[in-house]
């Protein structure tokens, strides 16, 4: 196994869970081993909470500056005596729109509309990136030195947390899922620091 991900659904999960980011050190007599030598292996996790994703664009009309003019392309009398071409100025961001492709306002506006409501996925998309970076932290190598945790099965058995130095002799209950000694050793020591 490479790669696997894991979503999980609850109150706090994300603000418990975040504990375990970070690279984690297994060392055990490795089964796959005919000799039965021992083996270290490692392991990076990641956790990232999850982004509501709104495919629907609400864009609020005091939001918009519109203004109407004349197109200046080709198009016939219509387009060159009424006021056809668009201008839209999204105000909280300053995104301007214009479209003067068709001969009736009401398509411009509407061309104009479905660019500028891309425009902001996109950037509501970059912030989400930007986001996601900020959360992410630095790029860790999973590899020797850099581990928050160690799992050591032979020739003793514990579990230590370096960064808060809890340990327990019960390896079992730790791999079947018994984290919770080490969330709250976790935030206990980081009460006062922001979420990320």
């Amino acid at each position: 196994i490479k790669s696997v991900t894991i979503a999980v659904d609850g109150r706090y999960a994300y603000g418990y869970l975040r504990s375990e980011k970070g690279v984690h050190r297994l060392v055990r007599l490795s089964p796959f081993d005919a000799a039965h030598r021992r083996h270290t292996s490692f392991a990076l996790v990641e956790v990232l909470p999850t982004v509501e994703d709104d495919s629907e664009l609400q864009i609020n009309q005091d939001d918009l500056r519109i203004d109407v003019y004349r197109s200046s392309s080709a198009g016939g009398q219509n387009v060159q005596k009424n006021a056809t071409a668009i201008r839209l100025t999204h105000l909280p961001t300053g995104i301007v729109v214009t479209c003067q492709n068709e001969r009736s306002q009401a398509q411009n506006r509407e061309n104009a509309m479905r660019v500028l409501r891309a425009r902001l996925l996109e950037l509501r998309q970059q912030e989400q990136d930007e986001k996601m970076a900020e959360l992410r932290g630095e790029y860790q190598k999973a590899e020797w030195g850099s581990q928050i945790r160690s799992y050591v099965l032979h020739p003793y058995q514990m579990v230590k947390d370096h960064r808060t130095d809890y340990e327990t002799g019960n390896t079992q209950a730790v791999l079947n899922g018994d984290l919770d000694d080490f969330i709250e050793a976790y935030l206990k020591q980081n009460v006062g620091e922001a979420l990320p």
